[in-house]
Formats: C-alpha cells, sequence, structure tokens
C-alpha cells in the first residue's frame, strides 16, 4: 500500500482544527542536552486537552462528518488517549459517543473518558472490541479506528507543522513513540515533507511492539500487549501505518519499560512535567542512541501524553526498583 496522507492533507487539518486545540511549547532542554551532549528541544504535547495528541486526529475526524453523522454517534476501540480524546471531542461537538474497552484498560483512562460523557462498554480484548465497533458501524454508526483513519492521521501530523516552527532552528533527529502507527505517520509526513534530510526514530517498549512485528513479518501481525505503556499496546500495525514507517522511519528503537519509568521519574523532578511512559520511553530511547548524535546536531523530542495515575507511578517505581 502506497501511505495517502500528504502534506497538504496535514496543513488543511491544521487550519480546521486551530482554535479547538492547544498549541503546546517547544522549548530548549538544558538538562536533556546536557544528558545527551547535543542541543535538545521538547515538544510538550503532555499539556494538550485531554492530556495527549489525541484530540488533534478526532478533532479534525469528527469536524469533517456530516450532520446525519454526528447525530448517528461515534464509536472506537480505545483503552486509552484515544477513548479520552474521542470522549472530549463528542462532548465538544453534542455527540454520542461510544467506547469500546479491553477490560484490563486502565481504571484512570476509563473513569477520565466516562467523566467526559462517553458510553464505556468493556470487552475481552481489543481483537473482541475491533469486531464490535463493526458490528455497530454496520448499525450506522461512524467507526473512529484510533490510528488506521487519513483524517486522525493528518490531524496528528500538526504536530509536526508546529514542531518544526516552534524548534528554533532545524532538527537533525526527532524521536517519536510508536502505538499503532498513526501518530508517528502524521508527524512524520509533516516533518520530513518539509525538511526530508530530517531522520525519524520511532519507539515502541518492549511487550508493545506491533510495528516492528508488523515490518518484520512484511505484514500486520495481531499482538496481545504486556507492556506497562498501555497507551502504545495496539493489537496490530496497518498496512497503512506500515507503509508510513518505511517512508520516513530511520529505524525503531525498543526501550524496556523500566528504563520508561525511569525516566518519568527524572523528567518530573528535574522538568517539572508529568510523563506516562509512552511519552517517556522517548527520553529513554534517545539516550539509547546518544553515541550517533554528532557535534552541532539538534535533536527533539515528542512528548506524548501525560495520562497516567500516581498510583501507577510509584507501583512501577516498586516493581522495577527505579
Amino acid at each position: 500500500m502506497h501511505f495517502d496522507v500528504t502534506l497538504a492533507d496535514i496543513q488543511a487539518a491544521a487550519v480546521r482544527i486551530a482554535g479547538k486545540i492547544r498549541r503546546t511549547p517547544t522549548f530548549y532542554s538544558a538538562g536533556l542536552s546536557a544528558r545527551l551532549g547535543v542541543e535538545t528541544v521538547v515538544k510538550v504535547e503532555s499539556l494538550q486537552l485531554g492530556g495527549s495528541f489525541k484530540v488533534r486526529g478526532c478533532f479534525n475526524k469528527l469536524m469533517g462528518l456530516s450532520e446525519r453523522e454526528l447525530a448517528r454517534g461515534v464509536v472506537t476501540v480505545s483503552g486509552g488517549n484515544h477513548a479520552i480524546a474521542v470522549a472530549l471531542v463528542a462532548k465538544t461537538m453534542g455527540c454520542r459517543a461510544l467506547v469500546l474497552m479491553p477490560q484490563n484498560a486502565a481504571t484512570f483512562n476509563v473513569e477520565m473518558a466516562r467523566s467526559l460523557g462517553a458510553e464505556i462498554e468493556l470487552c475481552a480484548d481489543s481483537i473482541e472490541a475491533f469486531a464490535k465497533a463493526d458490528d455497530y458501524a454496520a448499525q450506522g454508526m461512524t467507526n473512529v479506528h484510533s490510528y488506521d483513519d487519513p483524517a486522525i492521521i493528518a490531524g496528528h501530523g500538526s504536530l509536526g507543522l508546529e514542531m518544526n516552527n516552534d524548534a528554533g532552528g532545524r532538527l537533525d533527529h526527532v524521536f517519536i513513540s510508536i502505538g499503532g502507527g498513526g501518530f508517528a505517520a502524521g508527524v512524520g509526513a509533516a516533518m520530513k515533507g518539509l525538511d526530508p534530510a530530517l531522520r525519524i526514530h520511532g519507539v515502541e517498549t518492549e511487550g508493545a511492539t506491533a510495528m516492528t512485528q508488523a515490518l518484520e513479518a512484511g505484514k500486520p501481525v495481531p499482538i496481545r500487549p504486556t507492556s506497562i505503556a498501555r497507551t502504545l499496546g495496539a493489537p496490530f500495525a496497518t498496512e497503512r501505518t506500515m507503509a508510513a514507517a518505511r517512508q520516513f522511519l530511520e529505524d525503531i528503537v525498543i526501550v524496556p519499560d523500566a528504563e520508561a519509568v525511569r525516566e518519568i521519574t527524572w523528567v518530573l523532578q528535574n522538568g517539572r512535567v508529568l510523563l506516562e511512559p509512552a511519552a517517556s520511553c522517548v527520553v529513554a530511547a534517545a539516550l539509547a542512541r546518544k553515541e550517533m548524535f554528532k557535534p552541532g546536531e539538534r535533536v527533539g523530542l515528542v512528548l506524548c501524553g501525560s495520562n497516567v495515575a500516581l498510583d501507577d507511578i510509584a507501583a512501577w517505581r516498586t516493581q522495577f526498583g527505579v
């Protein structure tokens, strides 16, 4: 499959959702620059509405629906940030939202989506949830896929436009986390579209390697994620997101859960920013690759979300001894 989201699509999405989302800060980090040995900037998307980048794609998707489609409501599958974003955007637009969640979804995410007005239906696992979503779509609801949708991907790409404009000069490397691959696809299309020489490094955590396994197999591979980074726990990549990964990613760095937890603590103490494991793993990945940075290069880290319970962080620190 040829990747079907263009820079023009992303620029149009950015115009459409302007005023609906926050333009989150991009700034120089002295602490991370010292640790990585090169000038480092961070895009603090953890401060976005709903606690993650997901509202970007959701606003772009729902704003493109007809009044009739909005009246019928939307259904989606998510155990994490996409669930919260769909709930928030649907509430803003006066639209019914039904969220199908695996029963092992974090209580924090379930309650957050419910508090925003979504109807929650728990399923045995993500595979069952995706099947049920198809059934609801057949009944007339719009299925808002969390990562295999051109409108979702284009909306997410708006972050790449902002980061490119706000980084204070060109970047040589950007690290971005991968779940199902829609976020990296959109940001990759935006940033590589503006600067083809930029090197983008995808990041997964051990136990949530849907994209790595798909690329190795040459086709989507269903997995049962085990990583604590639940918001990276996509059950499969897709042909669309695989095509984007092949086109835009330099490589994929796989990070142990323990390293993601260690960086949650470091960033909170030193940067005063709360991150979930799906975001902190990007810091760990850059540290693992620091030997490849050349003097004078500039590195960008996309800190994608902050939806995590403090009790979970405390339990993980005990579990991993960090």
